[in-house]
């Protein structure tokens, strides 16, 4: 009956066609794919590649052996117990036997076990999936492996590239620490398995991951510690090598595969620490570890001992610019109003941190440098500015001079082409740096009298340069600390008597701002601390501290400190009303006279009613009106205050 079908079938197609044979169809097609040069290899490579992806080489063993193959599986023979009578050159012969019957090259069969096998051991731990590290058993079995492995590689029974390949097929299931290991056991290279796989963007975020759970785990486990540590260094040291050599440049529009892959690793661990740092952290948090951990690896033993010394020094550069320009949504008025916050003593001590390792590298006239160019090149983070400002100068002593030789310079700038950037830098830095103390920098009332309290001050040189330093001045009364528009208020700026007006403006801006605020000038102390929580100390408060500081300056230098001698003359109110008070305060007195008695009978003979005080008083007069005259004119009486 079929063959009736076929037969009406092939009358309908009618006398101007004919239906081929099954036979002539296959012929023709064979005809067409002959004419394709190098078809039958791209075939053969094809049907390879497939059957890798699907082949299950147990069960494939086991349809070409029997069962009693189950004796020969590497998930067995890399069992420290089960292959104590088993050496690596009879698993070679296995296996150099097994690719024969199937047909396969040895190099490829060895991979594929190899990585099969590392997989089961990274999962025979029965703990939770979020782990890096190896326990020691998993570490003994994984050792005799890379035995096997040795031995197949030295006698060309291991492929490299298909390895790689196998391993990035099962990346889900493997521990970092099994990575490690085959780098250093020299099974296959961190650098030649992250090259082998062309998805930049997974490898990342697949190292950013384990590189966190890493440092996580390091500080969490004192048995891992060394180990850890040592993996951690060596990915950095890859990292930056690879990731800033000579040669490789970020900025072009191809950058080397690897060079590429290194630097947006180091990126987003630097990121993710900044992010972390910015939210506040609590130390026992997994964020406090893990940042913690990046930090201390980022040390210069880690990366000094490179071949290369220009590798380290282009990354640190790098990361100091990625710190400073991380989110720069602060403006300058939040900087002048908050930059007292971010000292050394309260920055996060892991900010500071990492402050350091950066300067274990660069020099401190480089670090000055790259500051300079940083805030001329970019928008900045204020914050972490100032504190790195505020760390330089407490860590590097030498750089104490470079940093006021780069604010002269601003200065300098500044007034010779009005730049108002270059005005409010210098005066950010400054400010800054003296909040660390005068033990570290000079106090912010000293600078400003040097700075513009003679006719040598930048200010000086005419009008024009007159207007733009009290229009800068006045432009930051409205976010002004009432401690700076004070220290302005008594060491004003030296003005030629045609131009007193703009002084006297400023100053009446300036006491306004101060009595808005509800601050009296002259409840100013002695030695003010601008670095204090506090704006401005109660009176009382106050005294008492300027009481002490001046008993420490007398105990050093035997005399009366100045600033209590112009105190007496210049302010009065504050010298009688709290100083001498606190100073007087009733005690027991001891027998011996100790430093504060001494400082009390030694005011007392310069008081104006004894011949010595009243000569004292008017030599002390008399530089205090030189000083005056000098800051105001040579012909006018003294600003009053």
């Amino acid at each position: 009956m079929s063959d009736s079908r076929a037969q009406d079938a092939a009358s309908d197609l009618g006398s101007g066609s004919r239906r081929r044979t099954w036979t002539e169809l296959l012929a023709g097609r064979v005809k067409r794919q002959l004419h394709g040069p190098g078809r039958e290899h791209k075939l053969q490579e094809s049907a390879v590649r497939l059957l890798r992806r699907h082949l299950n080489l147990n069960d494939l063993l086991l349809e070409v052996e029997g069962p009693a193959c189950k004796t020969l599986c590497l998930h067995q023979l890399v069992d420290p117990e089960a292959s104590a009578d088993l050496s690596s050159s009879l698993i070679g012969s296995a296996l150099r036997d097994q690719a024969s019957r199937l047909g396969v090259p040895v190099a490829v069969l060895s991979s594929r076990t190899v990585a099969s096998s590392i997989v089961q051991i990274c999962a025979s731990s029965g703990e939770p999936s979020h782990r890096v590290l190896l326990n020691a058993e998993q570490r003994k079995k994984l050792s005799s492996l890379l035995e096997v492995a040795q031995y197949l590689l030295a006698h060309s029974m291991f492929s490299r590239s298909s390895f790689c390949e196998e391993l990035w097929e099962v990346q889900d299931s493997l521990l970092l620490e099994a990575v490690w290991h085959l780098h250093v056991q020299n099974i296959v290279s961190l650098q030649e398995l992250l090259e082998s796989r062309a998805d930049t963007q997974a490898t990342v975020a697949w190292l950013f991951r384990d590189l966190c759970l890493l440092c996580e785990q390091m500080e969490a486990s004192t048995l891992h510690t060394e180990i850890a540590r040592a993996m951690l260094s060596d990915f950095v040291q890859l990292f930056v090598l690879r990731g800033f050599e000579k040669n490789s440049d970020l900025r072009s529009v191809e950058p080397a595969h690897m060079a590429q892959l290194s630097a947006a690793v180091l990126q987003r661990m630097l990121i993710f620490a900044l992010e972390a740092l910015t939210t506040g952290l609590q130390d026992s948090s997994p964020a406090y570890r893990a940042v913690k951990s990046w930090v201390g690896v980022l040390c210069g033993r880690t990366c000094g001992g490179m071949i290369s010394a220009d590798a380290p020094k282009r990354f640190y550069s790098h990361t100091l610019t990625q710190v400073l320009t991380h989110k720069p949504v602060l403006r300058v008025s939040d900087a002048v109003q908050m930059q007292r916050e971010w000292s050394f003593a309260k920055t996060h001590r892991l900010l500071t941190s990492l402050y350091r390792r950066l300067f274990e590298i660069l020099r401190p006239e480089e670090l000055v440098g790259h500051l300079q160019e940083v805030l001329e090149t970019h928008e900045v983070n204020w914050r972490h500015v100032l504190s790195c400002v505020s760390t330089l100068v407490i860590c590097l002593p030498e750089a104490q001079r470079l940093v006021k030789d780069w604010v002269a310079r601003l200065l300098a700038r500044a007034f010779e082409s009005c730049d108002l950037d270059s005005m409010v830098t210098a005066f950010l830095v400054v400010r800054q740096a003296a909040l660390e103390g005068p033990s570290v920098f000079p106090s912010y009332s000293d600078w400003f009298q040097a700075s513009f309290g003679n006719t040598r001050g930048f200010h000086s040189g005419s009008k024009k340069t007159l207007v733009f330093l009290f229009k800068f001045l006045s432009d930051l009364v409205p976010f002004e600390a009432p401690r700076y528009l004070q220290v302005h208020i008594f060491h004003p700026p030296l003005v030629p008597s045609k131009y007193r007006s703009l002084l006297t403006d400023y100053v009446a801006l300036a006491r306004t701002r101060l009595a808005d605020l509800k601050v009296s000038v002259e409840n100013m102390g002695l030695y003010e601390d601008l670095s204090s929580a506090r704006d401005i100390a109660e009176p009382h408060s106050q005294a008492h501290q300027d009481v002490e500081k001046a008993i420490t300056v007398f105990e050093h230098t035997g005399k009366i400190p100045v600033a209590v001698m112009e105190a007496s003359i210049f302010r009065r109110p504050y010298y009688v009303s709290h100083f001498l008070p606190a100073l007087l305060t009733p005690r027991v007195l001891p027998r011996t006279p100790d430093s504060r008695a001494a400082l009390i009978e030694s005011l007392k003979r310069c008081s104006p009613r004894s011949e010595g005080g009243r000569r004292l008083c008017g030599r002390t007069a008399g530089t205090a009106r030189s000083c005056a005259q000098r800051a105001q004119s040579r012909h006018d009486r003294p600003l009053p205050v």
